[in-house]
């Protein structure tokens, strides 16, 4: 999978958008009315946070996770906790900033 980076005004980290997004997901994506539906906790990503992702992809197809502050401490472990969760959710990873990422079930 292909990426894109973009550096984030004022947090200094990177924003990775995948090509495979359309433009009207990304959009819905990056807009702070989204709810965040799951949470990692102080378990860390557990079975359960995967299954409970996949569970809400198939309903809704855009879910909003949020990691608690400190559990992944730089940018790149959250980078390979987002882009794991992808994987094991089979899902495209449409937007990520800070502690806070949006997986997308394509439908395809």
């Amino acid at each position: 999978m292909e990426e894109s980076h973009a550096e984030a005004q004022n947090l200094g980290e990177v924003i990775r958008i995948s090509k495979q997004v359309p433009r009207g997901i990304l959009r819905q994506a990056k807009d702070a009315s989204l709810p965040v539906t799951v949470r990692i906790g102080k378990g860390g990503v557990t079975e359960h946070v995967v299954i409970e992702l996949r569970e809400q992809l198939r309903k809704r197809g855009l879910v909003k996770l949020k990691a608690n502050r400190g559990l992944l401490s730089n940018s790149e472990e959250r980078a390979t906790c987002f882009e794991g969760l992808a994987k094991n959710s089979n899902s495209v990873l449409a937007h990520s900033i800070g502690n806070v990422a949006v997986f997308w079930l394509s439908r395809k």
